[in-house]
């Protein structure tokens, strides 16, 4: 049996939960490796995969021995067999953040089961990485470091926002990714200033600033990255700023091991804050992994906990409305002592010339 779902299976029966109906796919997938429309039942006899004709002949190709998961055509499953999963068993888990309320009534009736809400269960689990899944983000990384390197040489003279984005998801999906981690941010001058701004047809100009944002995705894990660079002179304005968005992004990062509580460091640099007429839009970060913004997440709202091998991005970011924005950003794995930055391109000023 794969370990995340002994590991499900030993935290339901501490809850007193009898099983689990896990319907979102990134669920699903974290729990079985499957690609495929479907929902889990984690029933106390075996574990059960429900899907269509469309995928069982590729789910059953999937499925090993060792799985211990039994796939089944929905098509060819009564109304006894539904029953008969849960046995009449009583309180059963679901997902209360992913069941639509049609889908809540719909395993009512199919299951004749008591659903409870599981708060997050699977998704707190998948806080702390396997190192399989540690290798998939890392080498998402590296491809993301190597798209990173490679656009910042080819950035010509009359080339738009749209067609930088272009130029560096290409990269990725020509060097390794399996897709991109999110739309991807190219944002210059003063569209800098918008944390989620849309590239656009704005061509980059002699002492623009650049900020990006974007991440490769490989067999389903998640890599972020956010670089800010100057074409040309830099203004003192943005250069004084820039240095201290990096000075907090590294007192961060220096202060994140295993074991720290992440509500007094993020209160902590919070007050360091001393810019006029900046705004701060987003929080200091979050989780990554099978989701590119997972828990947990980075604000002084909740006292959380970091744990080895849960991986984080740390994302400090000052936007001044209309004029510009810095943002600095790496995905980070958290170890016993340390914090591990796995996105690796170097963060000091960076000045590019227009080819």
């Amino acid at each position: 049996m794969k370990p995340e779902i002994k590991q499900l299976r030993d935290k339901l029966k501490g809850l007193g939960l009898n099983g689990m109906i896990v319907s979102n796919p990134i669920s699903v997938k974290y729990l079985t490796d499957l690609d495929a429309e479907g929902i889990l039942l984690i029933a106390p006899k075996e574990n059960v995969f429900i899907t269509d004709s469309r995928y069982i002949e590729s789910v059953n190709n999937s499925l090993t021995i060792d799985s211990e998961i039994f796939a089944y055509d929905k098509k060819n499953i009564s109304k006894y067999d539904y029953e008969a999963f849960f046995e009449n068993l009583g309180d059963i888990g679901f997902e209360e953040n992913y069941v639509t309320y049609a889908n809540y009534k719909k395993y009512l009736e199919m299951f004749h089961i008591n659903l409870v809400e599981t708060e997050g269960l699977v998704e707190s689990q998948r806080i702390v990485k396997e190192n399989y899944e540690i290798e998939k983000i890392k080498k998402a990384c590296e491809i993301t470091d190597q798209a990173f390197e490679y656009i910042i040489k080819h950035i010509k003279k009359g080339m738009t926002e749209k067609q930088i984005a272009y130029e560096l998801e290409n990269y990725m999906l020509s060097n390794g990714a399996d897709g991109i981690a999110f739309e991807t941010i190219v944002a210059s001058g003063e569209n800098s200033s918008m944390p989620h701004a849309v590239p656009t047809n704005r061509k980059i100009q002699e002492n623009d600033i650049i900020l990006f944002d974007f991440g490769a995705k490989y067999q389903g894990y998640h890599a972020d990255c956010s670089r800010t660079v100057f074409v040309g002179t830099i203004p003192e304005e943005q250069k004084k700023v820039y240095e201290f968005v990096l000075e907090e992004q590294e007192k961060i990062i220096e202060n994140f091991k295993e074991g720290t509580n992440i509500k007094t460091i993020i209160r902590n640099r919070e007050t360091d804050y001393n810019l006029e007429n900046f705004e701060v839009m987003h929080s200091f970060g979050h989780g990554v992994g099978l989701e590119i913004h997972e828990v947990p997440f980075l604000n002084s709202k909740v006292d959380n906990i970091l744990k080895k091998n849960s991986v984080v991005t740390v994302e400090p970011g000052v936007y001044f409305p209309g004029k510009f924005g810095i943002r600095i950003e790496d995905t980070c794995l958290i170890d016993k002592n340390e914090c591990i930055k796995l996105t690796k391109t170097a963060k000091t000023i960076t000045t590019i010339k227009l080819i």
